[in-house]
């Protein structure tokens, strides 16, 4: 049997194929019949000597061969695309989804301003904002997302990074809190009751290990996995939450809520934006980035409890 010979059009069609996993998802993208992506689907396997996609119940998953060159499609496609793309950029006319991670605090701050910003400047512009989740390193590396804005830990080689803002941690409590009576102290904050934010479950942090230096101990009732659930359930009881000053600062005066200066030397938390090193030339892309920095910059000079 004669082999099919690779070509740009079989790389975006397997692009779009491992992206959706589904023929006809694959062929509404790329304007195609069903039949015809079928055919471009059994070209690619022929090329690549490899089923790529195989039925699994009642979708289809890729194939290891397909997971381990996904990543090096993508990198080729959108080099492709760069190397053809018009010199000269036009956010108004650009037809484009970016899908953009975002830590619990930065969504709740960030999302209405840079959703309208971006949608008055570029309406063909779709922003398909995700939550931060496990291994957001590798959604990066392997171009499932596009931009992560977030407190960015021990990034990997090829990903740029971009500080944003500096934050701090600090208590947040329902108005007439039993322990707003007075300054609050190391120890009347660790005799509270407390809940905390860890998206996995975790009961301990940098807070614990600064009492333990002095012997002594918060009580945490339990964790939840977002910022935002702490306020709320801080909102009805006495439980002390802590949240990131200055991203928080908005949510807390809407809800009704108090902070107070955590009486412990907290490090503080450097927001980011990161994207991976493949994004550099991209215009639309760094045009995204300079909204997300213009955003970050309007919110910090109108919002309360927001530093210089």
């Amino acid at each position: 049997m004669r082999q099919t010979q690779p070509s740009l059009d079989l790389l975006v069609a397997l692009d779009v194929l491992l992206e959706e996993c589904s023929v006809s998802g694959a062929a509404s993208r790329l304007g195609l019949s069903e039949p015809a992506m079928s055919r471009t689907l059994g070209r690619i396997r022929q090329a690549m000597d490899d089923p790529v996609l195989v039925r699994s119940g009642q979708r289809m998953v890729p194939t290891p061969r397909a997971l381990a060159v996904r990543a090096e499609v993508r990198v080729l496609v959108e080099g492709a695309r760069r190397v053809f793309a018009p010199a000269e950029f036009d956010p108004v006319t650009l037809r484009r989804d970016f899908v953009v991670v975002l830590s619990d605090p930065v969504a709740t701050t960030l999302c209405g301003p840079l959703l309208t910003r971006v949608g008055a400047l570029a309406p063909g512009i779709r922003l398909r904002l995700i939550p931060e989740g496990h291994g957001d390193q590798r959604v990066l590396r392997e171009g499932t997302a596009d931009l992560e804005v977030a407190v960015i830990s021990d990034p990997s080689p090829e990903t740029r990074v971009e500080p944003l803002l500096s934050d701090r941690g600090v208590g947040v409590v329902r108005r007439g809190h039993p322990l707003l009576g007075s300054p609050v102290t190391v120890g009347g904050f660790a005799g509270a009751e407390h809940v905390v934010a860890s998206r996995r479950g975790r009961t301990a942090g940098p807070v614990d290990a600064l009492l333990a230096e002095r012997g002594l101990r918060r009580r945490i009732v339990g964790s939840v996995p977002t910022f935002t659930a702490v306020l709320l359930a801080v909102r009805g009881s006495d439980l002390v939450g802590m949240v990131p000053g200055r991203l928080s600062a908005s949510t807390v005066d809407a809800l009704g809520l108090v902070t107070f200066p955590i009486p412990l030397d907290l490090p503080e938390m450097a927001v980011a934006q990161a994207w991976h090193r493949r994004h550099d030339a991209d215009a639309a892309h760094a045009w995204l980035r300079g909204q997300v920095r213009a955003v970050v910059a309007e919110v910090a000079g109108s919002t309360s409890g927001w530093g210089g």
